[in-house]
């Protein structure tokens, strides 16, 4: 499947999680399942997905369902259906979906989309990584006195940083660090997943931002039971210093 088509699906499935999820309210918005960590959004984006990408021949790894399609595809798409579903749940304005193709070469074709603000992030390997068609660059700070950062949880080791974020949406956060909106990002622990970061990943690799494991652990694969410790930044030498941070 090429590039361009792979966006387009992409686009669709984000359109019918869209659908399914908006008319959700109120304490059903806010309703959980019986899966720890689960809310009944998460299925019915879930539910919504599928729909658009079964029957076709790559391998589906979802966060909420997840390997499905064909086995051993040459495509494998990555989704996380809600990232930030605690967000979603209570209608805070900073919840994605995440998609990313991988074919041998590892990211392909990804695809972030904030559901409650309509901003598309989208990234095809080797033509770079846009937001609603704008092409984005990363900041270009080095210094962490002059950064504003988002983390996911509590640093071991506080840095000296201008300001810090915590807005729950790895996906998104990533796609903001492309964007330069933020200086950089980071985890406390190995806490995420590829469906939570590699649309943000790829999306960041085209930018020209940069994103590492903290154990120089490989990020580029589809492993449902893979954990990683995220850093992110626009420059290396901020990237550097916020390694401290994390580790």
């Amino acid at each position: 499947m090429e590039p361009d088509a792979l966006i387009e699906m992409f686009g669709e499935v984000c359109v019918a999680i869209t659908q399914a999820v908006s008319p959700i309210t109120g304490a059903d918005r806010r309703a959980r399942t019986a899966r720890p960590g689960q809310y009944a959004i998460d299925v019915v984006a879930d539910e919504a997905a599928l729909k658009v990408l079964g029957g076709r021949e790559f391998t589906i790894v979802s966060e909420e369902s997840g390997v499905t399609g064909l086995p051993n595809g040459e495509i494998t798409v990555v989704i996380d259906p809600i990232d930030g579903s605690s967000n979603a749940s209570r209608d805070i304005p900073y919840w994605a979906t995440s998609l990313c193709a991988l074919d041998e070469d590892g990211p392909l074709a990804a695809m972030v989309v904030n559901h409650a603000t309509f901003v598309v992030n989208t990234a095809v390997r080797g033509q770079g990584a846009f937001r609603d068609e704008v092409q984005l660059h990363p900041s270009d700070v080095t210094r962490v006195e002059d950064s504003v950062v988002a983390l996911s949880t509590f640093p071991n080791r506080m840095l000296q940083w201008k300001q810090f974020r915590a807005l729950g949406s790895c996906a998104l956060a990533l796609c903001d660090v492309a964007a330069g909106v933020f200086d950089g990002y980071f985890d406390g622990g190995s806490v995420h997943a590829p469906w939570d970061y590699l649309g943000g990943y790829l999306i960041c690799l085209e930018a020209g931002a940069q994103v590492v494991d903290l154990n120089d652990r490989p990020l580029a694969l589809g492993d449902p039971n893979a954990r990683r410790h995220l850093i992110a930044a626009g420059t290396s030498e901020l990237l550097a210093t916020l390694r401290k941070a994390a580790g």
